[in-house]
């Protein structure tokens, strides 16, 4: 038992030193920028930013220089209706003519338990940042069998308050929630 016991630990160590070491950058194929936010207190509806790029770099063992550096396109938001899509383009909503881009930089992280991160950092939108923490699940690595390559999956959830950020001032929470959530699915690959 003693054993099985170390050999896991030299894995995990193995496995975050390899990661730490280099750069990876989100498998676009892989990977999906979700959100989720309740429309009229009945029912949720769910979109996506299709043209996003997300990047971590470490040096150091201990991944305590970890960054992550996203940016999305604001105007890749997709909810599968085209007039919806079109409205959430427009200065109602996100603004993508006078603010086209979406960014999340990190400025910490910290581990909770053996596969579960928190990961804080500065989120502009609209033109404001705000501080936000993140929930992160690490699922492990894997090799692709297609091209041999090495990656490495997680998700990231967590909630911010549309009303920080100013988008959607006119319209009350009754109709759409302040409250929106995140959720990203991101497999990562060698920079």
């Amino acid at each position: 038992m003693k054993k099985l016991f170390f050999a896991l630990i030299l894995m995990t160590a193995f496995t975050l030193e390899s990661f730490a070491q280099q750069s990876w950058k989100n498998d676009p194929a892989h990977s999906r920028l979700g959100f989720v936010v309740k429309h009229m207190t009945i029912s949720e509806v769910s979109g996506r930013f299709t043209d996003f790029n997300v990047k971590v770099k470490a040096t150091k063992k201990d991944l305590s220089d970890l960054k992550v550096e996203v940016t999305a396109k604001a105007a890749s938001i997709n909810t599968d209706i085209e007039a919806r899509d079109h409205h959430l383009k427009s200065a109602d909503f996100f603004d993508v003519e006078k603010y086209p881009e979406i960014t999340f930089v990190s400025t910490a992280h910290k581990k909770v338990t053996d596969k579960n991160y928190k990961l804080m950092g500065n989120l502009t939108m609209h033109g404001v940042t705000r501080f936000v923490t993140l929930n992160v699940v690490y699922f492990g690595e894997a090799v692709n069998p297609t091209n041999q390559q090495k990656s490495f999956g997680f998700k990231i959830t967590g909630t911010v308050n549309r009303a920080n950020f100013g988008i959607g001032p006119k319209f009350p929470e009754a109709m759409i929630s302040e409250k929106v959530k995140i959720v990203a699915d991101v497999e990562f690959l060698k920079d």
